[in-house]
């Protein structure tokens, strides 16, 4: 089942690279869960978004750096590199500074938002992600 994600992330990565012309801009989202990339995939074709995926914090920064997103989705809790630590190495990057980043986690505490805030994410939802807060806040992040 990994290989589908994957086949499908390469696909989606090479549309994005390109330049989709009717999209209406390109979002990275680094997670490392196949359904939840899956499922957030989903969300922002449905709304003509391009859509590249990363499955870790050090691979995000990688995409991030060569691809420049409009935004990204950044999980919390991942291997290696986690979702705090990538989005502080991105914020404090000036080649990727003004990427607007959205931490999409299942940590919900005040704590964990203030903390995610404070690395550099400009908005934070808490999993499972309901499609219309998701999509407002890229919006949101995007006309800033």
């Amino acid at each position: 089942m990994r290989s589908f994600f994957k086949r499908s992330d390469s696909a989606a990565s090479s549309r994005a690279s390109s330049g989709d012309a009717d999209a209406k801009g390109t979002v990275l989202i680094v997670d490392d869960s196949p359904t939840e990339t899956h499922v957030l995939r989903g969300i922002l074709e449905r709304a003509g978004y391009a859509v590249l995926s990363a499955e870790d914090g050090e691979s995000g920064i990688q995409e991030a750096t060569s691809h420049k997103p409009d935004v990204i989705l950044m999980d919390v809790v991942m291997p290696g590199l986690n979702g705090f630590q990538a989005t502080r190495q991105l914020s404090k990057n000036p080649e990727t500074a003004d990427i607007p980043i959205i931490m999409v986690t299942t940590k919900d505490q005040d704590t964990d938002r203030a903390w995610g805030l404070r690395q550099g994410a400009k908005e934070y939802v808490v999993k499972p992600v309901k499609a219309a807060e998701l999509l407002d806040k890229v919006s949101s992040v995007l006309s800033t």
